[in-house]
């Protein structure tokens, strides 16, 4: 994990989709997340990616439980804190003020810390972020601090949907020591700038959304619904769903034989070396073992990559995609 020196599992657990709550992914399973988590571990997961707003507590919760049921394994726990004004991304005209004001990001680092059970944070991470922050040192010093007092061993930043390069001004602080990415086939963009300066300033990268909210399983028709309060509802909307579609079936076209559209997602984003880890969803055993199995997957071939870069899809962020 870059300069942190960690070794974590290339991958990794995304916790949104276990958490549950409002305005995430419907289908989670209070039930069945233990022994989704359980699994994990049993197969070299390491590293556990959760927040404050998955389940509002509940997910860093599950956190906590799994950590006391395997006291023997260095598990590494990263939760971000949300922000003050709950909007995702940010507003054009939100300040630091509306989203991190220093005592905001303490009252969330000692509620994640009640919920994980534990007495520090592997690595806090801010849940939105704009550039325009970058020189202000209230949130400079309040992570120098929590730093200092041994309250989090590691920083990093989530940045907005389709927006990798909106941080670079934060990097030049030198308290960024990871960075979470959308990266995938679709999301290529993080290889333009960030992933070298990532690379060159020992930044860890954790990819996210590997599968594009579903859009790289292969799964979804033009005739997929979701539930009104499961938020893919708005992002596989009229706009995005049959454009989404007719580019995963295209994808299909290339899959080597005996290889799954969803490993080849996950394989994709695992030949850069810059990426640190990727934290798929798993809400089932089933899809622990699938993505787990990747871990450890030979190098896909030259051609094969170069193919898979003529599916990049650059988007603008929009009102469906937030």
């Amino acid at each position: 994990m870059g300069r942190l020196g960690w070794q974590v599992g290339e991958v990794g657990y995304g916790m949104w989709g276990i958490g549950g709550g409002p305005g995430g992914f419907t289908g989670w399973d209070y039930d069945v997340a233990p022994d989704c988590l359980d699994l994990a571990v049993e197969l070299g997961c390491t590293f556990f990616d959760t927040a404050w707003v998955y389940g509002r507590g509940v997910s860093e919760q599950l956190l906590a439980a799994l950590l006391q049921r395997h006291p023997e394994r260095r598990l590494y726990t990263a939760t971000k804190v949300p922000p003050r004004n709950r909007e995702w991304p940010p507003g054009k005209d939100d300040t630091l003020d509306d989203v991190f004001p220093p005592d905001h990001v303490r009252e969330y680092v000692h509620r994640s810390l009640e919920n994980l059970g534990t007495d520090r944070i592997d690595l806090l991470q801010f849940h939105v972020w704009e550039d325009r922050w970058a020189g202000d040192e209230r949130w400079q010093r309040v992570v120098a601090d929590l730093k200092a007092e041994g309250v989090i061993e590691g920083f990093g930043i989530s940045v907005n949907r389709w927006e990798p390069e909106n941080c670079m001004r934060a990097l030049d602080t030198g308290l960024v020591d990871v960075v979470q990415v959308i990266y995938n086939i679709f999301d290529q963009a993080p290889e333009d700038a960030l992933f070298e300066r990532a690379q060159r300033d020992g930044i860890g990268i954790i990819a996210r959304v590997p599968f594009d909210e579903g859009g790289l399983t292969g799964a979804l028709t033009r005739r997929t619904e979701f539930p009104e309060d499961d938020w893919r509802a708005v992002y596989f909307g009229p706009d995005n769903l049959g454009p989404t579609v007719d580019r995963a079936e295209a994808l299909k076209k290339v899959l080597p034989e005996g290889v799954t559209l969803p490993e080849l997602a996950l394989r994709f984003i695992l030949h850069h070396p810059a990426v640190s880890t990727v934290i798929p969803g798993m809400r089932r055993p089933a899809h622990v073992r699938a993505n787990l199995a990747v871990s450890g997957a030979p190098p896909l071939d030259a051609g094969l990559l170069a193919e898979l870069r003529r599916h990049r899809w650059d988007r603008r962020p929009t009102a469906w995609s937030m």
